[in-house]
């Protein structure tokens, strides 16, 4: 059907309206209490919303769908991990956060390793989110990318520069709203954008459905006969090797899973700072478990989309049907065959919400930046002026920064061979680091013994090994051949290691060099 200049009005309109109403919600912000924190007044269930849309609104929409397309449903088998860890996070972490009345995730580690310990934890989350995120807004950007290709905008143009132009775009209009309006814009948008994306998503599997040439007993008898349907693989005709290699063998996926939520929902500021909003315990508990629920029904939606898309391409690779990767599947999808000015409300909704989600980070990144970093170097007494306007600055730093990554990421998945679904190189670059951030809390929590200088060997080891564990360069200079393991387990593994190591230290410290 195409994608019309009403469609593009649409759109203009659209994130216009968004961004002015993220704006007007946020209210007036006088400190940092306002700016980071919503007042810690936020209401449990917008929470919940902004918690789910923040980590899957870009990535699920786009390259949900396409794992499913190329693979089939065992990617569900993470989120079941998922929801384990929150829970355990619910009722082992949050209680420590609320009450101690603490604004980042890793002030907590200032109180029990001291301030070495604290500036080290919020840089390895300033690296994963800087990495995580250029992933995320490269993701954001396809269907932009995509409506400028096929609507024959900027002929003679090639897909690196298509796409740096949308993430450029993306990344302006979001740094706007996001500079201005604060934690308040974020989640109040959040909530509103995150049902009209499912809602465009419902509406986009029904126009699926009457589109496709064969009866719906034959298109489920064809992803039967093609795997589709598999959900558990437990791997039992695996060798140990394939075993923890494999991300979707069942086991690797629970327990992966929950450790890796765990640590995402647990250490990482992006959403410590969301449940912190809400100033009660059990609010911010009923906003993770359920976020967690929430989140697993959202990703069966989109790999069930992903499987009736399969069902009407005829299963055609990427490159058949005319794209770059199999993430465009969907967004293609969108732009030739929804209605007019349908088209261009669900996308228009799609790129607010994925703004919401970069907005999210830029958000986390400053609050941790300048609670964790800048103001403990500097040493000032700020006033709340001061403050919030170190904070709006730091803001616009890491929208500069964010777009330079997503261009990295851009060079990197188009400059050819095979390479992971987005969705799948976003959670493995996140799984890397949170490894360390995980290890080193749940040293403080549960092992009293170990002190600073402990901690800090355990926590840089568990990121170093890790680069010998992760199918890459230095697997080369490994004798014999390396042990690769699945992503999933990069954070079980790395906070393994953290913890096993500080304890070693203090034993080796306290009996032979004391």
């Amino acid at each position: 059907m195409g994608f019309t200049l009403i469609d593009g009005i649409v759109i203009v309109v659209y994130l216009i309206v968004v961004a002015v109403f993220g704006i007007w919600s946020a209210g007036t912000q006088k400190t940092t209490t306002d700016y980071f924190l919503g007042g810690r007044e936020m209401p449990w269930w917008a929470i919940l919303f902004s918690v789910v849309a923040t980590e899957t609104s870009t990535l699920t929409f786009i390259s949900i769908p396409a794992v499913a397309y190329g693979g089939n449903l065992t990617f569900l088998q993470l989120t079941f991990g998922y929801i384990i860890g929150r829970v355990i996070v619910a009722f082992w972490f949050l209680p420590g956060y609320v009450h101690g009345e603490l604004a980042t995730a890793y002030q907590y580690l200032e109180k029990r390793f001291g301030s070495g310990m604290r500036k080290a934890a919020s840089s390895t989350f300033i690296i994963t989110r800087l990495l995580a995120d250029g992933v995320r807004l490269f993701a954001t950007a396809i269907p932009l990318a995509i409506i400028f290709r096929f609507a024959g905008v900027f002929e003679g143009w090639g897909d690196m520069q298509i796409y740096l132009l949308a993430i450029s775009v993306i990344a302006v209009i979001t740094l706007i709203y996001t500079f201005l309006g604060g934690i308040k814009a974020v989640i109040w948008m959040d909530v509103v954008q995150m049902f009209i994306y499912i809602g465009g998503a419902l509406f986009a599997l029904f126009l699926l459905f009457g589109k496709l040439s064969v009866p719906m007993s034959e298109a489920f008898s064809m992803l039967g006969e093609a795997g589709k349907f598999t959900m558990f693989n437990f791997g039992f005709d695996l060798s140990w090797s394939e075993f923890i290699a494999d991300p979707y063998v069942f086991w690797v996926a629970i327990i992966g899973g929950a450790i890796f939520s765990i640590a995402s929902h647990g250490t990482d500021q992006l959403i410590v700072q969301r449940l912190l909003a809400t100033g009660s315990l059990k609010s911010s508990q009923k906003a993770l478990i359920w976020s967690g629920i929430v989140a697993s029904m959202q990703f069966g939606l989109f790999l069930f989309i992903g499987l009736i898309l399969f069902v009407f391409y005829e299963g055609q690779t990427a490159m058949e049907i005319g794209l770059s990767t199999t993430d465009e599947v969907f967004a293609r999808f969108i732009v030739d065959h929804m209605p007019v000015g349908i088209a261009g409300l669900i996308v228009a909704s799609l790129f607010a919400a994925a703004m919401s989600s970069l907005s999210s980070s830029l958000n986390a990144l400053a609050s941790s930046t300048t609670y964790d970093i800048i103001k403990p170097i500097s040493g000032a007494d700020w006033d709340d002026a001061r403050e919030l306007w170190v904070s709006r600055m730091v803001t616009i730093g890491w929208g500069v920064v964010l777009t330079g990554s997503a261009f990295l990421f851009t060079w990197l998945q188009l400059s050819g061979g095979d390479r992971p679904a987005i969705v799948e190189l976003g959670l493995g670059i996140a799984s890397y680091t949170y490894g360390g951030l995980l290890g080193i809390f749940v040293l403080g929590r549960l092992f009293p013994k170990p002190g600073r200088k402990d901690a800090m060997i355990g926590f840089f080891t568990g990121l170093i090994s890790l680069l010998f564990v992760v199918e890459g360069a230095l697997q080369q200079f490994l004798p014999g051949e390396g042990l690769t393991i699945a992503w999933p387990l990069y954070t079980a593994v790395g906070g393994f290691i953290v913890i096993a190591v500080a304890n070693l230290s203090y034993v080796v410290r306290s009996k032979f060099l004391s």
